[in-house]
């Protein structure tokens, strides 16, 4: 049941990056192609939150269905095993049916999505838009490594501690999300060097799985930034598709060596970005 788009996918070694914003109301149209859980899903939340919920995971099984020239209601979504544990409430997700070498990533932040889809290769994706500097630096502690708390440290300025903070964090989110065990990993033993340009290789060992995450910033416009981590011999181009764009617009991230360094050790310089 492979498409065009998805052979063409798979032999470019790309990853399609999807975005888009949805509306806070329900669209009779995008609850049809959800299947029961999901529609029980969305109508425990509480609006908006149940309607993005439901408009969002509705992208989601149009454009894989898309790839595949399948009907998206008749797309099974569940999750692989998590590389810890057998508990599939957090694993990577994936397509039970039809049977496919497609593998994808969600994330989500208000009404704003992404959607990273790639062939026959591991993927994680994270978004976040920004909230008042206020809030951030009371979970730093808990999710940041001595250097990156060090690194967040030496920023004077305001707006660049700010995107310093958003960058460690959806790298970290990108790395435990591609290799399937989430909330769960110990985000502090996730080292990213923040005070890097991406990409940059991640080192993230679990039981299963990759050991060593490249991971890349995501250029998504004022107020939100993303990253996407993805396998070291993927060298295929990163596409940024937004649905919305004229004639569904294509941006190529820009490509880049990843580089792969110790974390800064306290009383080493720290470059300033």
């Amino acid at each position: 049941m492979h498409g065009a788009t998805y052979r063409t996918l798979r032999q470019t070694d790309a990853v399609h990056i999807w975005q888009g914003t949805v509306p806070h109301s329900v669209d009779p149209a995008a609850l049809a192609v959800l299947s029961p859980e999901e529609r029980a899903i969305a109508a425990r939340r509480p609006a908006p939150i149940g309607a993005r919920y439901a408009q969002v995971h509705a992208q989601v099984r149009r454009i894989l269905a898309g790839y595949l020239d399948a009907d998206p209601k008749e797309l099974r979504v569940g999750r692989r095993p998590c590389p810890r544990c057998p508990d599939p409430a957090h694993g990577r997700p994936r397509l039970e049916f039809p049977s496919t070498g497609l593998d994808f990533n969600l994330s989500h932040c208000g009404a704003h999505w992404l959607l990273a889809v790639t062939a026959e290769r591991p993927v994680g994706v994270d978004l976040e838009t920004a909230r008042p500097a206020a809030d951030l630096w009371t979970t730093s502690a808990a999710v940041m490594s001595p250097s990156e708390l060090r690194y967040l440290g030496t920023l004077s300025d305001e707006a660049a501690r700010t995107a310093a903070y958003y960058r460690t964090w959806t790298r970290k989110e990108a790395v435990v999300k591609a290799s399937g065990v989430g909330v769960v990993a110990d985000l502090r033993a996730v080292d990213v060097r923040p005070h890097e340009p991406g990409p940059v290789l991640v080192p993230h060992a679990e039981p299963r799985g990759p050991q060593l995450w490249s991971v890349r910033d995501l250029p998504l416009g004022p107020d939100r930034y993303g990253a996407l981590a993805r396998e070291p011999e993927a060298r295929g181009p990163v596409l940024l598709i937004d649905p919305a764009g004229p004639a569904t617009a294509v941006v190529r991230v820009p490509d880049g060596e990843p580089r792969l360094q110790a974390p800064v050790q306290d009383g080493a310089p720290l470059p300033r970005r």
